[in-house]
């Protein structure tokens, strides 16, 4: 499975832990941590468990106003 390349300005709204890590260029354990101590709040999909993340957190944990029009 070949690694995609994350456009920031068409992000869908709800990211994976891997597009996150990718995006933030971190590691999924770092994604996961960070969830728990409330620093990216993760959303639970399903059964499994299986963590989505907002956009909004992630861009605003890069630094990045997603209400300011770029």
């Amino acid at each position: 499975m070949a690694d995609k390349n994350l456009d920031l300005k068409n992000l869908p709204d709800l990211l994976t832990v891997k597009e996150v890590a990718q995006l933030l260029r971190v590691s999924t354990l770092t994604i996961k941590r960070w969830g728990k101590r409330g620093k990216l709040p993760a959303i639970r999909i399903n059964s499994r468990g299986d963590r989505r993340y907002r956009k909004e957190s992630v861009l605003w944990l890069l630094g990045i106003n997603p209400s300011t029009p770029s």
